[in-house]
């Protein structure tokens, strides 16, 4: 897929309006998503992270829609237990009946900016953009300050195809509330897609910023083309490596493109040294978010450091963000810890090491395929496996082949 058709594709897949109910606490009317706190200034060791919260379970959807039925039938005439009861309907899928108890809640109290609102993003969810762009502006007009109206309006106006609309309505969203992740996301979308590059690529890297993982995979796509910003490729891996981290597969595809460019024998030396050059600067970059350690030689990574400082977790991330960006040292130093662990904080046989060595291996990087090779040779926290083995060592040359195998006693 294309990069002007993936950006598309995102937008509409991942319209906010379809979604804007989902995250609304059980008890109330949506609320706006936009008063998000600014990012912490420390941020928890890896270890130390607090669990994932569990979404609500079907079963209290329906428990709850039950109990806001009976409250509907005690006092029919209340707007706001109409409204509780639209979003329990919204929340199992019936968004007819949604529908329905909104309007009824705006004829009880017609000047409520939030029922409008409401409305409005059940209309979205069923595609009816005519019907969800009124109510959305009739949303504006009761409250001009209510930024996740301007914020949905936006959506459904591209959706209409008035991209024109969508911009000024995202614009007036970020006025309102400048830190919103998500509006600067969209925007750049749109600015994009209206061939203004430069400002495109400014929200964009708000956004990344905010951690809008697609925002990081277009910046890196901007750094890589020099698309509104200076050809950067280090900077192109260090925000598709970002996006990585929150699980973002394109970005990851893109990276597992740049390794093979840099270790394919097939591609023209320049190329190859461009690209490792940019993934030496990725790595290099690392170090400015520990600005507490400096590098004493040229061959010390980042993570060792912090192994060094007993930050395990720090560590092990790190190294592994080292070892994907095709550093030998990070991958020595993960086989070490692959196979011994470390202290109580990380057990041996960590699945995210063997993950890196099957990945980069494959990918053709020598540190990983000799790594790789020696675990399953010497059946290292997986069942032992020689005619693997020997097939990881593929491309080396015979006589390498043949010390490697026997250094790991394979016949």
């Amino acid at each position: 897929m294309s990069h002007p058709l993936l950006l598309m594709t995102i937008l509409l897949a991942t319209s906010p309006v379809q979604s804007s109910f989902a995250q609304a606490p059980d008890d109330a009317v949506p609320l706006t998503p936009t008063e998000s706190p600014a990012p912490p200034s420390e941020v928890l060791e890896p270890e130390q992270s607090p669990p994932a919260q569990i979404p609500l379970e079907l079963e209290d959807a329906v428990k709850a829609l039950g109990e806001l039925r009976s409250a509907v039938r005690v006092a029919p005439g209340s707007a706001g237990n109409r409204l509780k009861l639209a979003h329990a309907l919204y929340r199992i899928g019936d968004l007819d009946a949604a529908i329905e108890e909104c309007r009824v809640a705006i004829k009880l109290q017609p000047d409520d900016a939030m029922a409008h609102l409401q409305l409005g993003v059940i209309l979205a969810a069923k595609q009816d953009w005519r019907g969800a762009t009124s109510v959305l502006k009739e949303a504006v007009r009761l409250d001009p300050q209510l930024t996740q109206a301007h914020y949905n309006l936006g959506s459904v106006q591209y959706s209409s195809g008035n991209l024109k609309a969508a911009i000024q309505s995202y614009r007036q969203a970020l006025e309102l509330q400048p830190y919103f992740p998500d509006a600067r996301y969209r925007l750049a979308l749109l600015l994009k897609l209206s061939d203004q590059e430069q400002e495109a690529a400014q929200f964009m890297e708000a956004a990344a910023v905010g951690g809008i993982s697609q925002a990081q995979f277009f910046l890196g796509n901007a750094y890589k083309n020099g698309q509104g910003v200076d050809k950067n490729l280090g900077q192109a891996i260090f925000w598709w490596a970002k996006a990585v981290e929150y699980g973002y597969q394109p970005a990851n595809d893109a990276l597992s493109k740049l390794r093979r460019q840099a270790l394919s024998p097939d591609q023209p030396e320049r190329k190859r040294k461009e690209v490792l050059d940019a993934f030496q600067s990725y790595r290099e970059k690392l170090w400015d978010e520990f600005p507490d350690y400096t590098r004493t030689d040229d061959g010390e990574t980042l993570g060792t450091t912090l192994l060094k400082h007993n930050r395990t977790g720090y560590a092990v991330s790190t190294l592994l963000k080292e070892g994907y960006a095709l550093s030998e040292g990070a991958q020595v130093e993960l086989g070490k810890l692959y196979e011994t662990g470390r202290d109580q904080q990380l057990p041996p046989f960590d699945k995210r090491i063997l993950a890196c060595f099957e990945t980069t291996a494959a990918e053709g990087f020598l540190p990983a395929k000799k790594s790789l090779a020696r675990i399953y040779a010497k059946g290292i926290g997986i069942q032992p496996d020689p005619q693997k083995a020997k097939a990881i060592l593929k491309g080396l040359s015979k006589q390498e082949t043949k010390t490697l195998l026997d250094t790991l006693g394979v016949q």
